[in-house]
């Protein structure tokens, strides 16, 4: 046998007489048999270890960003580049590998994207540059949207089959539990060799991936022919017009909106790149997106709830940790809080998983965004005492609103795409990863432009309220000057060292201040956002009872 004809051989699905009731619910997705006890349990252990394989891929990055700035000689600018890249390349090419999995299978699926992934990570540790870094997570986030899809499968195959609905609750809300993990124990891998003891880690999680796969395999799905040459065309277009809005969002407010130049550009041309990919699905028979559907009044409010879903709850990621940030606190002195917030994630996965009903899928995502609301609010009374213990409460609250809402607001999607036939399942699974991917950048971009508008704001008026006669201004800058006495002898230098120290604390002020304003901002977004949910929930209550009535 030639050697072509055993990687075919190797890469190839098994032959399996399903039951009728064992069938894939769709061409690309595993087929149902009953499976043992023990098989369920190592289903189950290779799901989390692939789902947070993908959620760590981005996390470890995203939590270090300013350690790994400094290892490998990078700008903010630049360093802003490498979460902004993960997006980029994951936030579309869910709409090609769908379509992979449907002609060609699970099998080579799984072993192709995480192969590919544990060779570039291992490259990396060898080229130490910033394109071999953007290389690295440019393929992360490629598989990480192919991990995240095989955990959610592994996790339906751990649970008997009156437990599906709540396996893909738990395969979308492990991965989201990647992020507090990783800012609990990266302070660790830092302190052992720096930035290539992440990778190496990030490494050795692709080639466990991999091993797991390999020993356990999925059952086979049901193939077709699926791609079609307009595929690629709508790929190509509304992939780079996906990309340029994920570089916007992630680069804007660091290079600043205006100016950069590039930033208009890119928005010049990823908004016909996108018009023009929605055309040519429109007048498609067999879309990749179906525009039709995707602009229908329930996928439409949707979408709208999701989004500002996803940007309220970026309360936490930018929020919290900002504001703690810049009251001088890092990763190494978190460890209780990350750990707090890591338990409420799972609580949150769990709670889910537990409550879910199919009939009310609306009602779990309310109650997430008005726990936020409260949560955000509380915290709004921030000062510079405030330290970490003071937001234990507040924000376990938020990080179990993140998890607790994210399964029901899939499964509402994709029961509404079923309901419609299987070839509308591509067309949410974009929508929803786009949502999902540059929500959160947007929820960042959004919450970091506003803090930094207020905190000018802030500091221009607490400039002005400094009076230099003012005897407690005198004292603040004498004290300033004789903590530096030791070091600076001569007086007009202690002098002007007081006037900065002060000038310091101003501006510590004045960044608390508008960190409150963003607490502020997001109660009042997902006050409005609960609003509407509610709304909406009653406007329906109403004309079902009218209805009947009638």
């Amino acid at each position: 046998m030639t050697l072509a004809a055993r990687l075919r051989a190797f890469l190839s699905e098994e032959t399996w007489d399903f039951a009728p009731h064992e069938r894939p619910a769709m061409p690309g997705s595993p087929g149902s048999p009953d499976h043992p006890v023990r098989r369920r349990i190592a289903y189950g252990a290779v799901a989390t270890l692939i789902g947070l394989t993908g959620g760590l891929g981005n996390a470890l990055v995203a939590a270090n960003t300013v350690t790994l700035a400094g290892a490998l000689g990078l700008d903010p600018a630049e360093i802003a580049w490498l979460p902004t890249v993960y997006v980029m390349t994951n936030v579309s090419i869910n709409l090609l590998l769908i379509k992979f999995r449907q002609q060609y299978g699970l099998r080579p699926f799984a072993v192709i994207f995480i192969a590919i992934y544990a060779l570039l990570t291992l490259a990396h540790l060898f080229v130490q540059d910033f394109a071999s870094a953007i290389l690295v997570r440019a393929a992360s986030g490629m598989a990480g949207a192919a991990l995240s899809t095989f955990s959610l499968y592994y996790f339906m195959q751990a649970f008997p089959p009156a437990w599906r609905l709540r396996a893909i609750v738990i395969g979308i809300g492990v991965p989201q539990c990647a992020t507090p993990l990783a800012r609990l124990f990266s302070p660790d891998l830092l302190a052992m060799s720096q930035w290539r003891t992440l990778y190496l880690f990030e490494l050795g999680l692709a080639l466990m991936s991999l091993g797991a796969v390999l020993a356990f395999r999925l059952p086979p799905t049901e193939r077709q022919k699926a791609f079609e040459p307009l595929d690629f065309v709508t790929f190509t277009l509304f992939a780079t017009a996906a990309g340029l809005f994920a570089a916007v969002l992630g680069l804007g407010r660091i290079v600043w909106w205006t100016q950069a130049p590039w930033i208009g550009w890119a928005l010049v041309a990823a908004i016909p790149l996108l018009a023009a990919a929605l055309f040519i699905e429109h007048h498609r028979t067999n879309p990749l997106l179906n525009t039709r559907w995707l602009a229908s009044a329930d996928i439409v409010r949707f979408a709208i709830v999701t989004v500002m879903a996803r940007i309220v709850l970026s309360e936490q990621s930018y929020g919290a940790v900002g504001l703690l940030t810049v009251l001088g606190q890092n990763n190494d002195q978190l460890v209780p809080f990350f750990t707090i917030i890591l338990l409420a994630s799972i609580a949150g996965v769990v709670a889910s998983a537990m409550t879910l009903d199919v009939t009310r899928l609306a009602h779990p995502v309310m109650l997430a965004i008005g726990l936020v609301a409260v949560a955000a609010w509380f915290d709004s009374d921030a000062t510079s005492l405030t330290r970490a213990p003071q937001l234990y409460l507040t924000q376990a609250t938020i990080a179990f609103s993140a998890t607790f809402f994210l399964g029901p607001s899939l499964l509402f999607g994709m029961t509404r795409a079923l309901q419609q036939g299987t070839g509308h399942v591509i067309s949410f699974i974009a929508l929803f990863g786009m949502i999902n991917s540059l929500g959160g950048l947007a929820g960042t971009a959004l919450l970091g432009t506003y803090q930094v508008v207020r905190e000018k704001a802030n500091s221009a008026a607490l400039v002005q309220q400094i009076d230099p006669t003012d005897p407690i201004v005198q004292a603040r800058l004498q004290a300033g000057a004789g903590g530096v006495a030791r070091v600076v002898g001569d007086p007009a230098l202690r002098s002007a060292e007081g006037g900065a120290l002060l000038s310091q604390t101003a501006t510590r002020e004045a960044n608390v201040l508008a960190y409150d304003d963003v607490f502020r901002l997001i109660a009042v977004l997902a006050a409005l956002t609960f609003l509407y949910l509610l709304f909406l929930l009653l406007r329906r209550h109403w004309r079902e009872r009218r209805a009947t009535a009638a």
